[in-house]
């Protein structure tokens, strides 16, 4: 049985699918295990919208980085050091 925020059980996902699908295309549903909220079910508009205002920014590292940003950063620092001495 749902709770009021839409919230059903593993046990519930199997016999009721149709009634938490039905469910999800009007709001979120989310989905517990032993108690604790495992999975959220979302309509595909949700679910764009909350990928469009993503951060598509990557993670990379220096190893990862193009040698002319490498450069680009390199003489930034260099610059910063430079301006920090004489400011001194």
């Amino acid at each position: 049985m749902a709770s009021r925020n839409g919230s059903y059980t593993t046990s519930d996902l199997s016999r009721k699918s149709g009634d938490i699908i039905a469910e999800a295309l009007r709001h979120p549903v989310t989905i517990t295990q032993r108690s604790k909220p495992r999975l959220v079910i979302l309509n595909i508009d949700d679910y764009q919208r909350l990928m469009k205002g993503a951060d598509a920014r990557a993670v990379g590292t220096v190893d990862t980085m193009s040698d002319a940003l490498f450069s680009d950063i390199e003489r930034a620092v260099d610059q910063y050091a430079e301006d920090d001495e004489v400011g001194r």
